[in-house]
C-alpha cells in the first residue's frame, strides 16, 4: 500500500495524455502511473491504448500483459472515483 498518494480526477488525468503536456500517465487498478520515461509510450499511445485514460478494463480484457505491467513506472497518485477490478 502507497500512503498519502494525491489524488487526480478522469479530467486532470486526461489533461496528461502525451500531446498538450509533457506528462504522460495512465491509471490502472486506481492508481495512476507516470509512463513519461518509456519510449513505448512516447507519443500518448501504446499499440491500441491511449495515455490520460484508466486503462484497468482494457487491459484485463485483452492485452498480453501481466498485471505487474507498469510496476517499473513510479506511481504519482491515486484516481479519485477509480472502477474497482473485477467490475
Amino acid at each position: 500500500m502507497i500512503p498519502d498518494l494525491p489524488e487526480y480526477t478522469r479530467t486532470q488525468l486526461s489533461l496528461r495524455n502525451g500531446q498538450d503536456r509533457d506528462e504522460i500517465w495512465v491509471a490502472y487498478l486506481g492508481l495512476i502511473y507516470d509512463v513519461s520515461r518509456s519510449r513505448l509510450w512516447r507519443r500518448g499511445n501504446h499499440y491500441e491504448h491511449w495515455a490520460g485514460q484508466d486503462l484497468t478494463k482494457e487491459l484485463q480484457q485483452d492485452a498480453p500483459h501481466t498485471e505487474h505491467v507498469f510496476d517499473n513506472f513510479p506511481v504519482i497518485g491515486r484516481l479519485k472515483d477509480a472502477v474497482p477490478s473485477g467490475s
